[in-house]
């Protein structure tokens, strides 16, 4: 069993290529804007994101985006409005999970000061892991 990762930091975008243990609390994740720190593991196939959001309650949700990977989410603290081109907006608050194919438009509005998301996406998300 490899040692405990700390998340994606610096130059570690390697897989993991046996069984790890993943600490978010290990490491300080990445700020990929203001209010959002992340967190990244991932295997060849398979990815997971650990989003810490502090900015809210927001007044208007984030602009939809759309992307070829799919994706499900679990909601591990707060609470979203989770919008999805096809669905009704829907609240979602910690337990709730969230599924969405590839190439559908979604966004989230936050309505609790602070969530944290798990995002798992197939195929890996190269943009997230793409040197700036």
């Amino acid at each position: 069993m490899e040692k405990v990762r700390p998340g994606k930091s610096g130059d570690d975008n390697a897989p993991v290529t046996r069984a790890t243990v993943f600490r978010p609390s290990a490491v300080k994740g990445e700020a990929i804007r203001p209010g959002f720190e992340r967190w990244i593991v991932h295997t060849d196939k398979l990815m997971a994101v650990v989003l810490d959001i502090d900015n809210g309650p927001w007044q208007q949700p984030d602009p939809p985006h759309s992307h070829p990977h799919e994706q499900i989410a679990y909601v591990a603290q707060g609470e979203v409005l989770f919008l999805c081109e096809g669905l009704e907006p829907t609240r979602l608050v910690a337990g709730d999970l969230y599924a969405i194919p590839p190439n559908i438009p979604h966004s989230i509005q936050l309505l609790s000061k602070t969530a944290k998301l798990v995002d798992c996406f197939t195929p890996l998300r190269e943009d997230f892991l793409a040197k700036p």
